[in-house]
C-alpha cells in the first residue's frame, strides 16, 4: 500500500498505478534484472568465485534500508532489532573485508608468502580462512602475518584504519542503545536511586529506604505504570481516551458505581483518573486529615483501622470506593471536609484517585450517580455517629426555603420583564408619533 492524506490505502489496482509511476519502480527493475547470464557468453571476465555482473543487485540497498526503518517502528523491540541489525552490519562488513583480501590475494598469488591466502584445494577452507584473517584484522587483535609487498602493507593499513572507525561506530551504537533502554524504562517508571541518596544523606537508610526500593520493584515486577499522563500528554485528546479506556476501562466496570454508565461517560471518566499504588502497612488516608481525592479500588485489599492503627473494623476489597463523604456536601455532615476514618493497605494496592474539582465536574453532570454518593455516604456517617439529623433538617428546610424564595424571584423576575417589554413598547410607539408630529410639523 501507499499513504494518501496520512491513510493507507491498500487496493490493488490503485497501489499497481501509484507503483509503476514512482521512481522507485525503474531501479527495482535494474537491481532485478538478471544480469548474471551475461557470464555465460564467451569473453566476458568474472571475479573468482562470483560473477562481478551480479553487482546491480547493490541497487536493492535503499529498499533494505526502508525495510529496516520500517520494521524498526513497528517491532515490539526494537532496541533487539537494533542490536541484530548491528551484528549483520558487522558480519556483512568481515565478508566484504574477507572477499577484498582473498582477491588481493588471487592477485599476488595464492600461497606465495605466510600474509596471502594459502592455496587451499577446497573452496570452503579458502573463505574460512579469508573470514577469519579480516576477523582479527577488523576486530584490531593484530594477530597476522607480517606484510612483505607494497600492497599488503596498504591493505593492512585500510584495514585497521577501517577498524577503528568501525570499533568507535559499533561503541556509539551500543551506548546508544543501552541510553535507549534507560531512558525508556525512566519513562514509564521512577527511578529509586535519588530517593534512596537523599535518605543516605539524611542518614534515614535502613528499613525505609528497603520500602522504597521494594515498592519500585513491584512497580516493575506488576508492570504499575504511575507515570501514566506523561506518557499520553502528547495524543489528542479523543486518541488518548481512547487509550486510556482500552488499559482501564475492565477495570472500572468492576466498581459498582460505574456498572450501569455509558461506555462514552467512563470514557471521559477515565481521563481524569490517575493510577496509584501504596505499599503494605501505608496509610491511603487518616482520620481527621483534609479530603482532596476519593479513591477506587482497582486490585489489592485495604483494612478501616481504630486509632491504634491495627485493630480492623472493616476490610475494603476490588470494586469498591471510599473517601468520598469528605469532597461531596451532605448535609448534616459534622466531620466537614476531613477524612472519618483509616485507611491501612493490607498488601500492595492498585487504586485509582480521583481529585475534588473532577469529582465535582463529574458529579454535576450526573446527578444519579451524586444521588447514589450522598445515599452511601449519609449511611455510613450515620452508623458512625457523624451525621446530625437536626442540622440536616434545618439545612433541608433552608434549602427548602430558599427554593421557595427562589421560584418567587423567578415570579417577580418574569412580572419585570414583562413590564420592561410593555414600557418598551410604549416608548417605541411614542417614538414613533414623535417622528410623525416633526414630519407633519416640517
Amino acid at each position: 500500500g501507499f499513504l494518501e492524506d496520512g491513510i493507507l490505502v491498500q487496493d490493488v489496482s490503485r497501489t499497481r498505478r501509484h507503483y509503476l509511476g514512482s521512481w522507485t519502480f525503474p531501479w527495482d527493475v535494474m537491481a532485478v534484472l538478471p544480469t548474471e547470464l551475461l557470464c555465460l557468453l564467451p569473453g566476458v571476465p568474472r571475479v573468482p568465485g562470483v560473477p562481478a555482473a551480479r553487482a546491480n543487485r547493490c541497487l536493492r540497498v535503499p529498499r533494505l534500508l526502508e525495510a529496516f526503518d520500517r520494521c524498526e517502528t513497528r517491532t515490539g523491540w526494537p532496541n533487539a532489532f537494533r542490536m541484530a541489525k548491528l551484528m549483520l552490519y558487522l558480519l556483512l562488513g568481515i565478508h566484504w573485508h574477507g572477499c577484498l583480501y582473498f582477491a588481493l590475494s588471487a592477485h599476488l598469488g595464492l600461497g606465495i608468502d605466510p600474509w596471502v591466502c594459502p592455496s587451499f584445494t577446497q573452496l570452503l577452507r579458502r573463505y574460512l580462512h579469508s573470514f577469519y584473517f579480516s576477523t582479527l584484522v577488523l576486530a584490531t587483535v593484530g594477530d597476522t602475518p607480517a606484510p612483505q609487498h607494497e600492497e599488503e602493507f596498504l591493505f593492512l593499513t585500510a584495514g585497521f584504519l577501517l577498524a577503528v572507525l568501525g570499533f568507535a561506530t559499533i561503541t556509539g551504537s551500543i551506548s546508544t542503545v543501552i541510553v535507549n533502554l534507560s531512558a525508556t524504562d525512566a519513562a514509564f517508571y521512577p527511578d529509586a536511586r535519588p530517593v534512596r541518596r537523599y535518605l543516605r544523606a539524611r542518614s534515614m537508610g535502613g528499613r525505609l529506604a528497603g520500602r522504597v526500593v521494594r515498592w519500585h520493584q513491584h512497580l516493575r515486577a506488576q508492570r504499575k505504570l504511575p507515570a501514566e499522563r506523561e506518557v499520553l500528554r502528547h495524543l489528542p485528546q479523543g486518541l488518548r481516551a481512547e487509550v486510556a479506556a482500552s488499559v482501564h476501562l475492565a477495570a472500572l466496570r468492576c466498581v459498582g458505581l460505574f456498572r450501569s454508565w455509558e461506555h462514552g461517560v467512563l470514557r471521559q471518566l477515565v481521563l481524569r483518573l490517575r493510577p496509584q499504588v501504596f505499599g503494605p502497612g501505608e496509610f491511603v488516608c487518616r482520620r481527621g486529615d483534609v479530603g482532596r481525592e476519593m479513591y477506587f479500588i482497582r486490585e489489592g485489599r485495604l483494612a478501616v483501622v481504630a486509632e491504634d492503627g491495627v485493630t480492623q473494623l472493616a476490610v475494603l476489597g476490588e470494586g469498591l470506593y471510599f473517601g468520598e463523604i469528605s469532597l461531596i456536601n451532605i448535609k448534616g455532615n459534622m466531620a466537614g471536609n476531613r477524612r472519618t476514618a483509616n485507611i491501612l493497605s493490607i498488601g500492595y494496592s492498585d487504586l485509582f484517585c480521583l481529585g475534588k474539582e473532577d469529582l465535582a465536574e463529574v458529579l454535576a453532570e450526573f446527578p444519579c450517580a451524586r444521588a447514589a454518593m450522598e445515599a452511601k455516604g449519609r449511611e455510613l456517617l450515620l452508623r458512625m455517629g457523624q451525621l446530625d439529623t437536626r442540622a440536616e433538617a434545618a439545612a433541608l428546610a433552608a434549602e427548602a426555603e430558599a427554593e421557595r424564595r427562589l421560584q418567587g424571584l423567578e415570579v417577580a423576575l418574569e412580572g419585570l420583564q414583562r413590564r420592561a417589554a410593555r414600557l418598551l413598547a410604549q416608548l417605541e410607539a411614542s417614538a414613533l408619533r414623535m417622528a410623525l408630529r416633526i414630519q407633519h410639523l416640517e
